[in-house]
């Protein structure tokens, strides 16, 4: 692995971290392709193509994060990702991640155990309830999300959980204007607004992604978010 571990520390000298965090995510893919084996985390199995796929993609996001946030929500986190990449390489965020399924937490308690980590919180919760529990509406700088659903469904699932000031950075491919488009009467809805996105390249690789940038500037209002069931409907 330390083929790995050298990629990784190139990658994030080229975003601006220290190289020597690359240890510990290198023993975080590490640890992911080994229960891989025996429960499904992730359908990137390349040692390399984790390092660069998983890691660093998520590195890229920490590198935008607001120098001024110390909460950030992983809403739908699966194994990790980005919210536990962001704890390792941001460690003066308070970062909780958010799932439904406790075989993921418990392999991201693992995780974080290894790591030594302090920063981290896990809620065996789904989006849309969190969303209305009073002790984490609205309580977070930063909400993200990675690979879990459409904007139309993330921005509902999301931004109630989002402070008034905060930000909502959900990570996409460069080919989703159209997600965009139809998110936008429900942004303004639920107290957010659409204000640009900046593309990235994965460092090492020639893939390039998305993030948008989603500002809550009012209250959500108390009816949002709904049922899942409403929420798929319509």
């Amino acid at each position: 692995m330390k083929g790995q571990q050298a990629f990784l520390a190139d990658g994030l000298s080229r975003l601006g971290f220290d190289p020597v965090k690359a240890e510990a995510l290198t023993k975080y893919g590490e640890l992911l392709l080994e229960k891989n084996q025996v429960m499904n985390l992730t359908a990137i199995t390349d040692p390399r193509e984790v390092a660069g796929l998983h890691m660093l993609d998520c590195a890229a996001l920490a590198n935008r994060l607001p120098q001024e946030a110390r909460t950030l929500a992983d809403v739908g986190t699966g194994a990790g990702f980005p919210g536990l990449v962001v704890a390792v390489l941001r460690p003066e965020l308070s970062v909780a991640l958010l799932d439904p399924l406790e075989k993921r937490l418990n392999f991201i308690r693992e995780v974080i155990d290894m790591l030594g980590l302090h920063n981290v919180t896990l809620l065996h919760v789904r989006g849309e309830d969190a969303g209305r529990d009073p002790a984490l509406r609205e309580r977070f700088d930063v909400t993200t999300a990675r690979a879990v659903a459409e904007l139309t469904v993330l921005v509902e699932l999301c931004l109630p959980l989002t402070k008034v000031g905060g930000w909502f950075l959900p990570m996409k491919s460069v080919d989703s204007d159209g997600e965009a488009e139809r998110a936008k009467p429900l942004l303004g809805q639920l107290g957010g607004s659409l204000a640009g996105h900046w593309d990235y390249q994965i460092p090492g690789t020639d893939v390039s992604h998305r993030v948008w940038r989603i500002e809550k500037s009012r209250p959500t209002p108390e009816q949002f978010p709904r049922k899942w069931s409403r929420i798929k409907k319509k």
